[in-house]
């Protein structure tokens, strides 16, 4: 599969919307090396509204990624839905002014659109990549974290009244305060 399947001519189009649908299997993200998503099957509907001076895209993928638990290692089907937009406005010279704004020529024929959803799946991801089934036991570590005591801003004055508090409370401790 080459990318050029995902190449919208924009230079006969007139000024309205247009509406394009994709298919990204395994062969798509093929192209793009299997580091990050080794695979998966995705239905992208891509709405261009195109006036004078602006290309509007509005990104729509829905469906699976399959990925490589960070946890396990093994292989997993990850569900992803991913909505974005990109505007190219046209301009003097090829431009990126933003990573969702572009300027091109006038005399530009066609855009290519594949890195565009590949990138915004990539966004998409979670940080951690974890199999479904660690995904419970992940949540119940993170809810025993906020148990913890990580940092206290007591200051001496306080630790001191904890101090005498204590000495009230058990009276086995005074034979070892006595050490000091």
């Amino acid at each position: 599969m080459k990318l050029r399947d995902y190449e919208i001519g924009i230079a006969k189009l007139s000024n309205k919307k247009h509406v394009y649908e994709f298919v990204l299997d395994d062969d798509f993200f093929e192209e793009f090396g299997k580091e990050i998503i080794l695979g998966g099957h995705m239905a992208a509907e891509v709405e261009l509204d195109k006036t004078e001076s602006l290309l509007t895209f509005h990104f729509n993928v829905r469906g699976h990624v399959r990925l490589t638990c960070d946890r396990s290692l093994e292989e997993f089907d990850y569900p992803l839905e991913v909505e974005a937009t990109f505007r190219i406005k046209y301009g003097d010279e090829n431009l990126e002014l933003d990573d969702d704004l572009w300027q091109i020529t006038s005399n530009t024929q066609s855009i290519n659109i594949a890195q565009h959803l590949y990138d915004y799946i990539g966004l998409a991801l979670p940080m951690k990549k974890l199999h479904p089934r660690f995904v419970e036991e992940d949540e119940d570590e993170e809810d025993d974290d906020q148990d913890i005591l990580i940092y206290s801003s007591r200051t001496g004055a306080d630790t001191d009244e904890d101090e005498d508090d204590e000495d009230d409370a058990d009276p086995r401790w005074d034979a070892l305060r006595n050490l000091n």
